[in-house]
């Protein structure tokens, strides 16, 4: 049976694979885990529960509420808001577990459950296995008066967490025009009215969430609206959030896409200016182009690599003490003001770089030449083989060599498929494809089926 939790929580189809009755039966598991390993002794258990704005969230948030109730966890319901704020309020008002609903940049359909850790952190791997391993365990319920209460928020978490986010800002916004293009999602609200108290003018697209609309051709995954609304509006940049807000990718003032690379290659650099990027070091994936790379070389900025997923990124800042790192899709962690991914910190920060620097998004933008990438998905195929098949090791060499200083080539094995993706990266597009597809056939011959 495969695993329940993936690496960012339980996602699936809402009301098929992600239940309302999965939902309350993993709030209950959650509990009982948490009791067991001693994080609520000594006081009565409290979680923070946010959700962003599909219809589905509606039903789901209330199960995990009456999961976590019955099993004697006091509850409050802060609505919709953006991930990064319920791990931001899980850590300030400190609760004991944090709760979010939300299948991020995944269509409507879609939802998922993840549960963040006192503090703020997700929850480690141990801990989720072994709430899969408690699911429909026969339990003594609560009564009386040990049951858990709810109470709703009426709207000062939100305020609290834009109050966060404007004091991160060294450098006002001011005279900066800023299109937002918020996904219909869980940033809705907070993200503009965050930019706007940085002293930002802000010209809002996609922010009338109806439960339906969330994602639907719009935000950071679908840019090409932000692009034409911040030509349109002659703005300085534009910032476009996914669902739950703990991405982000912008756009310059011609609408040309700037996207997490670049956008981790002016705020590392920002941070080196200033003496703050700890270690001079910035976290990165294996999958962030070689373009970023050579930039950071050039400015002096160490980049320690990691696999895909900002679950790996920050558990590689905690482990060195970074203070910052991110992927190529926008998700940028600034240890200082966040434990998980923050679109609408990051839209801040950058803006506060253009604003300070006097310079353009496209200038800033520019310190990275990205180099032509192809990624070639190979089916059918052992993907076991990727470490230890000698022939396909050596004609991953011989392409390196070849490639120099200015190509990279990658090999990742699919995680649940037969599959192995080749990815390379080169000083030409012709280059690139050439070499991807050539090693893309020593892969089909070697590892087939």
């Amino acid at each position: 049976m495969a695993a329940l939790f993936g690496t960012d929580g339980v996602r699936g189809l809402a009301n098929r694979d992600v239940t309302a009755e999965l939902a309350l039966d993993l709030s209950v598991a959650a509990a009982h885990v948490l009791a067991t390993k001693g994080v609520f002794e000594g006081h009565r258990p409290r979680a923070v529960v946010g959700r962003d704005s599909r219809a589905s969230g509606e039903f789901l948030s209330a199960a995990v509420t009456a999961g976590l109730a019955s099993a004697g966890v006091d509850v409050i319901d802060v609505g919709v808001v953006p991930t990064p704020a319920v791990a931001y309020l899980t850590g300030y008002i400190g609760v004991d577990l944090g709760v979010v609903l939300s299948a991020s940049h995944n269509p409507m359909p879609d939802n998922g459950i993840k549960f963040l850790a006192a503090g703020g952190y997700k929850l480690d791997d141990e801990l989720e296995s072994a709430i899969e391993a408690r699911l429909g365990e026969q339990w003594a319920r609560p009564v009386g008066t040990d049951v858990g209460r709810i109470r709703v928020d009426t709207g000062r978490a939100g305020a609290q967490y834009v109050e966060h986010l404007v004091d991160t800002v060294h450098y006002p916004l001011h005279g900066l025009r800023i299109a937002v293009d918020c996904a219909n999602g869980a940033a809705s609200e907070v993200g503009p009215e965050a930019l706007r108290d940085a002293g930002a003018d802000v010209v809002v697209i996609n922010a009338s969430p109806d439960g339906r609309n969330i994602n639907e051709k719009c935000g950071s995954t679908h840019p090409e609206q932000l692009q034409v609304a911040t030509v349109a509006a002659g703005a300085d940049l534009g910032v476009a959030f996914d669902g739950d807000a703990d991405r982000c990718i912008a756009v310059d003032h011609r609408g040309v896409i700037v996207d997490g690379d670049q956008i981790m290659a002016t705020l590392a650099i920002a941070l080196h200016e200033r003496g703050a990027l700890v270690k001079d070091t910035l976290v990165i994936t294996v999958m962030s182009n070689l373009g970023l790379r050579l930039a950071m070389t050039e400015a002096g900025i160490t980049c320690v690599d990691t696999g895909v997923g900002d679950r790996h990124v920050l558990e590689a800042m905690r482990t060195g003490g970074y203070v910052l790192g991110g992927e190529q899709s926008g998700h940028i962690i600034f240890a200082k003001y966040a434990t998980t991914g923050d679109g609408v910190l990051t839209a801040l920060q950058l803006a506060s770089r253009v604003a300070s620097t006097g310079s353009t998004l496209a200038e800033l933008a520019s310190v990275v030449r990205r180099l032509p990438q192809t990624l070639v998905n190979v089916s059918g195929v052992d993907r076991k083989g990727v470490d230890t098949d000698q022939p396909l090791a050596e004609a991953v060499e011989k392409a390196s060599t070849e490639l120099g200083k200015t190509g990279r080539v990658l090999l990742r094995p699919s995680g649940t498929e037969p599959l192995v993706r080749v990815m390379v990266e080169a000083a030409t597009q012709t280059d690139a494809e050439r070499v991807a597809h050539e090693l893309a056939d020593v892969v089909r011959e070697r590892l087939s089926l």
